[in-house]
């Protein structure tokens, strides 16, 4: 069983049930059944920092991941602690808007972006952008995640 915790650093609401259904069945859909990983909800500013600090770039992003299996400090467990993902959710309206899609369907898809980071999957390249990215549509079809164009 996936161990997910949600914590909002915000004010704002955030469906906590729904990004942990979201984020189980990611897992689950690359036969993780025993991960451990944290979502961080936090503000424009908040994820500014961490952005600068961690990749030394001096701008706001949407998701971070820190995968904890990258490294070569890694120790294989029977529980995988995968690591930790911000979302930005000034970041969730804004491209929400730009996209012309729901405020739901944008952090259902970072989360899953982020849960496809931790697992490994990149898109530095086209090869692994076209794997990683059918991934997440495939995942999000599933839920009935769409791009309902609230």
């Amino acid at each position: 069983m996936n161990e997910i915790t949600v914590i909002n650093e915000t004010n704002e609401y955030v469906d906590t049930a729904l990004l942990n259904k979201v984020a189980d069945y990611a897992l689950n859909s690359e036969n993780v059944d025993n991960g451990v990983v944290n979502i961080i909800i936090v503000d424009n500013d908040r994820i500014k920092c961490i952005n600068k600090n961690y990749r030394n770039i001096d701008r706001e992003t949407d998701v971070i991941s820190f995968a904890l299996e990258d490294d070569d400090t890694f120790i294989e467990l029977p529980i995988r602690v995968l690591g930790d993902i911000y979302i930005s959710i000034d970041k969730v309206k804004s491209q929400a808007s730009e996209y012309g899609h729901s405020e739901k369907r944008e952090i259902c898809f970072l989360t899953v972006h982020g849960i496809l980071h931790l697992l490994g999957y990149d898109h530095m390249n086209k090869d692994d952008e076209l794997v990683m990215f059918s991934k997440q549509a495939k995942i999000l079809d599933d839920l009935d995640i769409r791009r309902d164009y609230a």
